[in-house]
């Protein structure tokens, strides 16, 4: 067995390499695992590859299992999909999920790692972190029987989002974005599609992923008085205008925050961390899930791959990676 695995780090801001280094063999409570499959959270990782990541948040935005710091350099994601090769007996053979970056083979903690149930696809598999950010706000926002929300933002978490208000009985669901060629993405996740101009208003819930101020903006106009905007998006290092004129008052608005590093108070006393990505994965068993993978490299493309989905010039939701 080869003591050496290859990772890709973030050098410096927009730019990346492939790097051989050493791996340790695994002791007791510990796994091997050689990775299948990794994921690009092209939002959160774009804003990495770019050194986007403010000074006061870089120790809140650190990955379970990066390395280095930011902005560089530094070895960064959450998306992985691997087989354990050694480890506990139980787990020699299972494909599992972990919150490891993009590296060929790994060792980790044997409860770092959760095992993929048998229905989901490992290339499907890589979705469960962005599944579980989406199970964490609908645990912060309770949405209700027939309620009308609205998704802005067809990324992701966006389009991950409406896959699962979909199953709410009565629920009218609209995927809001102003690419209209995320209606095609909104369509295979069986939910109604909008641009920003025609979506419906009045919603009595409206989740906003946009990442960007329009889009904040415009979620505050399509919530209902007395309804509540939910924010997802994460900006990095830039100041976003929060309108709080007009009608915010007299409507009575509420935007709160939510965020998927601590478990929603609504689930804190019976869900861990492990227990909420065991619930994503199982969700996961959901060919429509597939919509939000829109492209394919291999790892050792990487450093060619990321400045494009950084700047754009690639569009994707979640590019995944293929490990030969």
């Amino acid at each position: 067995m080869s003591d050496r695995a290859r990772a890709f780090w973030v050098t410096a801001p927009g730019r990346g390499e492939v790097r051989e280094i050493p791996l340790a063999a695994p002791d007791d409570g510990e796994v091997l695992v050689r990775t299948l499959f990794s994921g690009v959270s092209r939002g959160t990782e774009a804003l990495v590859f770019r050194g986007g990541v403010p000074p006061g948040q870089r120790a809140a935005m650190r990955a379970p299992f990066q390395e280095g710091d930011f902005p560089g350099p530094v070895k960064y994601g959450y998306l992985n999909v691997g087989v354990v090769e050694e480890g506990p007996a139980e787990l020699v053979g299972r494909t599992v999920f972990s919150l490891y970056p993009h590296q060929t083979r790994f060792v980790v903690p044997a409860s770092a790692v959760r095992p993929v149930p048998d229905g989901v696809p490992p290339g499907r598999a890589v979705l469960a972190g962005t599944v579980e950010t989406a199970v964490n706000a609908l645990w912060d926002a309770r949405p209700l029987v027939g309620d009308h929300v609205a998704v802005v933002g067809a990324g992701m978490v966006g389009c991950c989002l409406a896959r699962l208000l979909r199953g709410i009985p009565g629920t009218r669901v609209q995927l809001v974005d102003t690419d209209p060629a995320r209606a095609a993405t909104a369509d295979r996740l069986g939910v109604g599609f909008a641009v920003p101009a025609t979506a419906f208003d009045g919603c009595d819930l409206v989740f906003h992923t946009s990442a960007s101020g329009a889009g904040l903006a415009r979620a505050l106009e399509l919530v209902a008085t007395e309804g509540e905007v939910v924010e997802l998006s994460w900006y990095g290092d830039r100041e976003v205008s929060v309108p709080l004129g007009g009608d915010f008052h007299s409507r009575r608005l509420t935007v709160r925050a939510s965020q998927v590093g601590a478990v929603s108070p609504a689930r804190r006393g019976r869900y861990g961390h492990g227990d909420r990505l065991d619930l994503a994965l199982r969700l996961l068993d959901d060919p429509a899930f597939d919509a939000v993978i829109t492209g394919e490299s291999a790892f050792e493309t990487l450093p060619a791959v990321l400045p494009r989905l950084a700047d754009g010039s690639l569009p994707a939701l979640c590019h995944r990676v293929g490990y030969a």
